[in-house]
């Protein structure tokens, strides 16, 4: 990452610090909430060697900048953010606190909801929309807008591009940015396996095994509960979509129905944890804190925090400092974290979060460390060292020993 970028990083930081003091700083309370809760350091990350770009050239760094009076901002979104606590409305809270650190007026935002990602067409029309309103610079937040934003962004050179999840970029004006989410799923398997009674824990997942990103955290998850209790299983069910609410809400049911006390997620919706309350289970959470869905259920919930990468990536835009590079961040930023525990959480939990938090920052914790085995038998990783963060975002295609998938 250039030094450029990172000062990017750093008046991110500084703006959403001084947010967090402003009593007027947010449209809603949720928002200024998300803003002090962060709580950033200081510093930003880049993964030059995430996934495969699509141009083997180098960043190229932009110049002359755009005037914040004429930035505008186009976001797609999987789902309408005002329907849910999930993926799309964490994104969107990211969205909002841009908008506020930068002081963006509504008609500099172009969302585009409910837009399909399995959908070529849809995408390609949606990011067109944007580009034909105005917008400067287009976040794509969903895995399966990838390779149409590839698309669009060489046919509109003078537009910028930033892909959530997924791995293509062109160092131009096409990157990527992702964070270390397997870290905070690590803490959270943590707190699962220490408050699971039957040891059977559910897992919802929105892809399989040839999706890196939710295979990666489950296997973190699973990580972090083998380090606690040993004996614990984890059961996988998937949906085969990144937002399907009955979906979502059925494979729950599987998961409770064969006697998992506690239940996880990669998924959109907050289904899972209010259908594990229903039932008398613990819960989970993803994206954002889902402990106001499901408050006599949720655990904890495993947070992104977008909005000091799009105030940074915007930022870029307007003082014309952006390089094209890919953006990683973790736990060290607080790109990613977990909520604070339940009060109903067992003794103990908290020091083990704890502890293995501290580790986790320190480096002495990679979570994918050293030799590990999978559920076939087979192992990966060599003693003494850590799988890469190209290879836990891009190459886990394997579960580890402990968990099984339902059919």
């Amino acid at each position: 990452m250039g030094k450029s970028w990172m000062g990017n990083i750093r008046r991110a930081m500084a703006l959403l610090f001084s947010c967090a003091l402003l009593t007027g700083c947010g449209s809603t309370g949720e928002v200024d909430d998300y803003a002090t809760n962060i709580g950033y350091e200081a510093r930003g990350s880049s993964q030059t060697t995430q996934g495969t770009q699509s141009d083997s050239g180098s960043s190229t760094t932009q110049t002359g900048g755009i005037p914040k009076d004429e930035i505008k901002v186009g976001v797609l979104h999987l789902s309408d953010p005002a329907e849910g606590s999930g993926y799309t409305y964490t994104h969107d809270l990211g969205i909002q606190g841009m908008q506020q650190n930068l002081g963006l007026s509504d008609d500099q935002i172009v969302r585009k909801i409910n837009v399909n990602d399995g959908d070529t067409q849809a995408t390609k029309q949606a990011i067109q929309e944007c580009i034909d309103e105005g917008c400067n610079i287009i976040f794509t937040t969903s895995w399966g807008y990838m390779e149409t934003t590839a698309e669009m962004a060489e046919e509109y050179p003078e537009v910028y591009f930033s892909h959530g999840t997924g791995y293509l970029s062109n160092g131009k004006n096409f990157n990527n940015y992702f964070g270390r989410i397997y870290q905070a799923r690590y803490l959270s398997g943590i707190v699962a396996g220490m408050n699971t009674t039957s040891n059977k824990i559910g897992y919802v997942a929105a892809m399989d095994s040839s999706n890196s990103e939710v295979t990666g955290g489950i296997d973190a998850f699973a990580l972090g509960i083998y380090s606690v209790n040993p004996d614990a299983q984890i059961y996988v069910k998937v949906t085969n979509s990144w937002y399907d609410p009955e979906g979502e809400k059925a494979a729950a049911q599987v998961l409770l129905d064969m006697g998992c006390d506690v239940i996880a997620q990669h998924c959109d919706t907050e289904y899972p944890q209010t259908l594990a309350q229903e039932k008398g289970a613990y819960s989970i959470g993803y994206n954002s804190d889902m402990s106001k869905n499901a408050p006599q259920a949720c655990l904890c919930s495993v947070i992104w925090n977008w909005s000091a990468y799009y105030t940074a990536a915007v930022q870029s835009i307007i003082d014309g400092s952006w390089d094209g590079s890919n953006y990683y961040g973790g736990m060290s930023e607080n790109l990613v974290n977990i909520t604070g525990l339940a009060d109903f959480c067992v003794d103990g939990t908290q020091e083990k979060v704890d502890e293995a938090k501290k580790q986790i920052l320190s480096g002495e914790n990679g979570v994918f460390d050293g030799v590990i085995e999978t559920n076939t038998g087979e192992t990966v990783g060599k003693e003494g060292e850590t799988l890469d963060d190209a290879t836990i975002t891009g190459g886990i295609n394997w579960y580890f020993k402990t968990v099984s998938v339902v059919e």
